[in-house]
């Protein structure tokens, strides 16, 4: 798992201790740095995850892009994941069913990213992001895996109690240098592929290929919440 951001919270927690140690004794020094030491790393934690489903966000998914650029490995697998008609779910059964269908997604996400070495984000809404150093994994196989493991039923709250419901998820898969930006190439590559899978009817993979486009019909109602931002702030979210 990456850890630098502990690392960081610990090296700024002993450095105020040493500071404050000149002032009290060693015992209430070593209780100020644990304290401190906890704090920072509940504040690390806190920028760099989504709250509802506890996995990394966007922030957190360009920390450990980072550290695997920094490895040994020379190419990285992005796959973006968007669940089909997640808002006809909280439209029929509510947010927290919702909450639910997204709860269990990104604990199926974080088995599947385990599986090859890799992380799991939630970046926005129902959108999900997963890289992995390339390595020796099977696209393909890769893809197939994803898809199947999230349409399985997930069990939900409604009003009338607990229910059965199985949604699918568009894929667009890419592999990137691991010196290509996350945003700018992967996330993006990935990004073009995915609505790809969304105009093709959803429920399957596409891999990105060298000069593809965005569809020219957009495969959604209205533009994502991400979408809009770009647009408000005129460049990239």
């Amino acid at each position: 798992m990456f850890t630098t951001p502990l690392v960081i919270a610990t090296l700024v927690a002993v450095t105020l201790g040493a500071v404050i140690g000149f002032l009290t004794s060693r015992r209430t020094t070593r209780l100020i740095i644990a304290r401190l030491r906890d704090d920072l790393a509940d504040k690390v934690w806190q920028l760099t995850h989504d709250p509802l489903t506890r996995l990394n966000n966007r922030a957190g998914l360009r920390a450990i892009h980072t550290a695997i650029a920094a490895s040994e490995y020379r190419q990285i697998v992005t796959v973006l994941i968007d669940l089909d008609l997640f808002k006809e779910v909280n439209d029929a059964y509510g947010h927290d069913a919702g909450d639910d269908l997204l709860k269990a997604t990104a604990s199926r996400l974080t088995r599947l990213a385990a599986l090859y070495n890799g992380h799991a984000a939630r970046l926005s809404g129902d959108e999900f992001a997963v890289i992995a150093p390339l390595d020796a994994t099977r696209l393909v196989h890769m893809a197939l895996l994803f898809t199947n493991v999230i349409a399985e039923p997930v069990e939900i709250r409604t009003d009338d109690g607990p229910a059965l419901l199985t949604v699918t998820a568009s894929l667009g898969i890419a592999v990137a240098s691991s010196t290509d930006l996350l945003e700018g190439v992967a996330l993006h590559h990935a990004d073009l592929a995915m609505y790809h899978a969304k105009k093709q009817g959803g429920n399957q993979h596409v891999l990105y290929r060298a000069g593809m486009t965005m569809p020219t019909r957009p495969p959604r109602r209205g533009p994502r919440l991400r979408d809009q931002r770009r647009s408000h702030s005129g460049g990239e979210a």
